[in-house]
């Protein structure tokens, strides 16, 4: 049996044929790309899963572990102060009765949005066959589901008594109370809870053949049991991949109406009021392009940081990074664009009351939060028309920085000042976080880089069989003999598994 798997093998490497470019390649060895590759280095199929899945398994650095330890300070600081607004009341915190929601919706908003380039990277350029998204996509997910666990640390804090949060689910009860549906505040309820269910959903499913490359090299036994449990018995036959496949892609086309539905839900927190300032048709599609641009800034941080640190400048190219840039570029220009129609229409619709709101926004008290949104969301983005800055690294860290400051400003600048200075003059008050509040916003970037760094290290933190697809010789037409690693590679339904595993497996 041994002897027929290794002539399989042989018949899977010894085509030629003059099948299309992939991964930006002519057939040719010695011809030029016709465009650039998204993987350099010229690696084979079995150096990729070295690369990758060499991450798991060797031993954590001195870096990884002060960087964890760091992280888990950071977010027991914060988790110490959520729990002594708990056991005090929220009255620590710096709301009054003119603004009842600060910094606790802010930051609701705020990390909702940076989950919403996850599904965006992972659905919708999944369904456009974006073949750079590859490289990006795993840790994009995995962001998605810890940016909704910080999102969901705010809002059910925010209610003042989260012991009864479970009255926020529609069940049968004996007090004959049901749970007022018109409201939009409950409607966030499903939207987040669908949105967690099916993102985690996803980022499961796509990590299954490669909790199963990670089990058939496993050399503990503990680390054996672990990714045998959560591998689900995946074989790698044809017809798991057949499966796994038409499952990714419903599950793309489920989330795919999430990146639209999801944070325009949020936006009617403010757009179903009759607020000055929040009652306005524009907030949906406005929060949806903010939540992008944030979303793909904090994508950028953190692949950034992993490129640097896991050495994956192989697999997360200066192709990504201009990518990527590129849709800041646009989506920060549609925000700008939000920004002024806003203006637009609060002069347009002769509301006096409207266009003080804004009018305020840009000189009053909080106009210096106001500036600080434009500068960063309007004003630094543009830098990205030069093709040279879309491709400089530290400078591209430095601005998706900035973007994630200025979107977290812009959600500040929608509260703060439509809620301050009301109907009435003598109601007006001014808003300051007390260091409760920023103790428990800054914890939970802590939460957030704990759960990154031990996704990145325990976990492969570039889809295997997707960036493997990739590359020239995916298709079963198209082989050379140097695509392949020293052991060899078999071929399976559009992806590629070890020989050595193919060989044990026909034995």
């Amino acid at each position: 049996m041994a002897m027929e798997a290794k002539e399989q093998v042989a018949t899977a490497t010894a085509g030629h044929t003059n099948g299309a470019a992939l991964n930006g390649y002519h057939d040719s060895p010695s011809a030029k790309p016709v465009r650039e590759p998204l993987v350099l280095g010229n690696k084979t199929i079995h150096q990729i899963t070295e690369d990758i899945c060499g991450v798991a398994e060797q031993k954590a650095t001195p870096k990884f572990w002060a960087a964890l330890l760091a992280s888990m300070l950071v977010a027991g600081a914060g988790i110490g102060a959520l729990a002594y607004t708990i056991a005090v009341g929220i009255g620590v915190w710096g709301l009054n009765n003119t603004i009842g929601w600060g910094w606790d919706i802010t930051n609701f908003v705020f990390w909702v949005g940076i989950g919403h380039a996850g599904t965006l990277i992972s659905a919708v350029l999944f369904l456009f066959r974006q073949k750079w998204r590859t490289a990006i996509n795993r840790s994009a997910e995995a962001m998605t589901i810890f940016a909704v666990i910080n999102a969901a640390v705010f809002v059910l804090t925010h209610t003042g008594r989260p012991w009864l949060d479970y009255w926020l689910l529609p069940y049968p009860n004996q007090m004959k109370m049901w749970v007022n549906f018109r409201s939009p505040l409950e409607w966030d309820v499903f939207a987040v809870s669908t949105y967690f269910t099916i993102s985690l959903l996803f980022w499961f499913t796509g990590l299954v053949p490669d909790l199963a490359s990670l089990r058939n090299r496993a050399k503990s036994k503990i680390a054996k049991a672990g990714y045998t449990i959560f591998s689900l018995g995946w074989t790698g036959s044809t017809r798991s991949w057949h499966h796994y496949e038409f499952a990714y892609m419903i599950f793309a086309g489920l989330s795919t109406p999430l990146v639209l539905s999801v944070h325009s839900i949020v936006s009617f927190d403010f757009a179903v009021s009759i607020l000055p300032g929040w009652h306005t048709t524009i907030f949906p599609p406005y929060f949806v392009a903010g939540a992008i641009f944030s979303g793909f800034a904090m994508v950028l941080t953190l692949m950034l940081v992993a490129r640097e640190i896991l050495d994956l400048h192989d697999y997360i190219t200066l192709k990504h990074i201009d990518n990527m840039n590129k849709i800041i570029l646009a989506t920060g220009m549609i925000v700008g664009y939000a920004y002024a129609m806003e203006f637009f229409i609060a002069w347009y619709s002769g509301n006096p009351y409207e266009r003080f709101v804004f009018i305020n926004r840009a000189t009053g008290d909080y106009a210096w939060s106001y500036w600080m949104m434009m500068t960063c969301n309007v004003f630094s983005p543009q830098f990205f028309w030069s093709a040279k800055l879309r491709r400089n690294v530290w400078f591209t860290f430095g601005l998706s920085i900035v973007v994630n400051i200025g979107m977290w400003f812009e959600r500040f600048t929608i509260i703060s000042t439509s809620l301050h200075h009301g109907y009435l003059p003598s109601s007006w008050h001014y808003y300051t976080p007390t260091w409760v509040e920023i103790t428990i916003f800054v914890g939970t970037f802590g939460l957030f880089m704990t759960f990154f760094l031990l996704f990145a290290k325990y976990l492969p933190i570039i889809a295997l069989g997707e960036i493997k697809s990739i590359m020239p010789g995916a298709q079963p037409s198209h082989h050379h003999h140097d695509d392949h690693g020293e052991h060899g590679d078999y071929y399976q339904s559009g992806h590629y598994v070890d020989n050595e595993d193919a060989v044990k497996k026909h034995n």
